[in-house]
């Protein structure tokens, strides 16, 4: 399974693109001791993901450095053309994928919503806007009224939302 995926449904994926929260002070609100210790946590578990999906060589490398992001970015730059294969082969999948006449919509956003993470992890910059036009190019001829209304009505929503929208308009 694709290691992104995997942080994302452990719900650990953000610790990657946030930095480590400052260290409170005694007199913070615990709302900000709080998100220190999660992002502690959900780091140590991302840490462990990543660590587990490498190969022992790069295990021993890694194992000591603290923040995951650090983890990422020193594989980046130690597999830097292999990076840039892996992020073109990623920008290719939402692009060029098409739902077929018949697959659940859901499924379909799921698979977008994979391939957008993996995007996002490897460092493209593609904002909301232009992944849901990304969704919405990728939909079959049933929904074709669905995508005109879109953007007729010039709505806005995220993935999630569209997700929902969708399915709404497949059960219709």
């Amino acid at each position: 399974m694709n290691l992104m995926l995997v942080l994302t449904a452990a719900k650990v994926y953000w610790v990657l693109t946030t930095e480590e929260p400052e260290l409170p002070g005694p007199d913070s609100p615990q709302a900000y001791h709080d998100r220190k210790s999660k992002w502690l946590e959900d780091n140590e578990m991302a840490k462990y993901y990543i660590i587990g999906s490498i190969s022992n060589v790069l295990q021993q490398q890694h194992i000591g450095m603290a923040a995951t992001s650090d983890i990422m970015m020193n594989i980046k730059e130690m597999f830097g053309e292999q990076y840039l294969t892996a992020r073109l082969l990623a920008i290719r999948g939402p692009i060029s994928t098409k739902i077929v006449e018949g697959t659940p919509v859901r499924d379909h956003m799921l698979k977008m919503m994979g391939y957008l993470n993996e995007l996002d992890i490897l460092g493209a910059i593609v904002d909301v806007e232009t992944q849901i036009d990304i969704v919405l190019s990728s939909l079959c001829g049933s929904f074709k009224e669905f995508v005109m209304t879109y953007h007729m009505n010039k709505m806005t929503m995220i993935l999630t939302e569209l997700m929902n929208q969708l399915q709404t308009a497949e059960d219709l």
